[in-house]
């Protein structure tokens, strides 16, 4: 019996994991979609300064961790110092900021499908720099994430859709998601090595020290132009437009709330559990955008939706397989 209650203890905190990472980060998703897209009060204006969220989430994100490590944190002694972070943060910094203003470009949809594809790059340059062969289900999953994110590139798009993009530019849409995607590679190599080098970091250490560096790079960035700075122009747009700040301030929430939710999986079920969870939501959202937001797709498109996650899927089986192998006695 103890054992039977132990395991349905671990399903129920594995349903709350799965239902915390899918209704914070498509909420999000929601959010950013219509900071996106949404024309704001009587004069109809747009929320251009789309790189502030980033900054926002930095704060919101940099006090949850702090929060966190003075309430769960036993001991500080042993981890990576706070300055260990700083080239780590300014690709984190630049890639997001990529993948939150290619939505002026392209549709949320798009953009989902666009960084599914981080095994694209990370393959790549295994080849080409560090010489790794990988196997051919491996090729595999690659061919139908590039060939489902090339097609649903290349079919047209909704007319709907385009209207409501702010400046419609597949090619730069794309090109700033895959920009994304190559930082992205750099930061999380970068945050292993600070792993390796100082095993008793925890997940919030992390988490404090990528979002300090954020914070004081953004706020460089976006308000040191003086008064003509991007960051004053979002913080005026947000007190002509209380109901832009309140989308800002619940999509940052959900991003330390889902961050969460993530660290605790990865806790109790591991990467690889975490990514199965990240992937599909991943597909979720995109149902979810095209049902509520807006964003109509044609069949083929679909069929592009189809083909990119089930390479993931099968990539998410090959791993599983490869860690059962490892479990096996000898």
């Amino acid at each position: 019996m103890g054992g039977q209650g132990s395991g349905i203890g671990r399903i129920l905190v594995l349903a709350f994991c799965v239902a915390g990472i899918w209704s914070a980060y498509i909420s999000q998703g929601i959010l950013q979609e219509t900071l996106s897209t949404k024309r704001f009060g009587p004069d109809g204006k747009r929320f251009e300064h789309l790189s502030f969220l980033n900054l926002v989430q930095n704060v919101v994100c940099l006090i949850w961790s702090l929060i966190m490590i003075k309430l769960w944190s036993r001991s500080s002694s042993g981890g990576a110092p706070w300055w260990t972070y700083w080239s780590a943060s300014i690709t984190n910094t630049i890639g997001p900021a990529m993948g939150i203003e290619a939505l002026k470009y392209i549709s949320y949809p798009a953009q989902v499908l666009a960084k599914s594809s981080k095994m694209i790059p990370v393959m790549l340059m295994g080849t080409l720099v560090y010489g790794i062969k990988y196997t051919f289900p491996e090729y595999v999953c690659t061919f139908l994430v590039a060939g489902g994110v090339s097609a649903f590139a290349l079919l047209k798009t909704s007319s709907k859709t385009i209207s409501k993009l702010a400046h419609p530019n597949a090619p730069l849409g794309y090109g700033l998601c895959f920009l994304n995607l190559a930082l992205d590679g750099f930061t999380n190599a970068t945050q292993d090595s600070i792993s390796a080098r100082y095993p008793k970091t925890s997940a919030w250490d992390i988490m404090l020290g990528m979002n300090l560096w954020g914070t004081i790079y953004n706020v460089i960035y976006m308000f040191g132009g003086g008064r003509q700075g991007s960051g004053f122009e979002a913080v005026k747009f947000c007190k002509q437009h209380p109901e832009a700040a309140w989308d800002i301030f619940l999509f940052c929430l959900c991003g330390a709330v889902g961050q969460n939710f993530i660290f605790l999986t990865i806790s109790r079920f591991g990467s690889l559990a975490n990514t199965t969870i990240t992937t599909t939501r991943k597909f979720v959202s995109i149902v979810v955008s095209s049902l509520l937001s807006g964003n109509p797709l044609s069949a083929k498109q679909w069929g592009s939706v189809f083909m990119v996650f089930s390479g993931l899927s099968y990539q998410i089986y090959l791993k599983w397989r490869r860690l059962q192998k490892k479990r096996k006695p000898m």
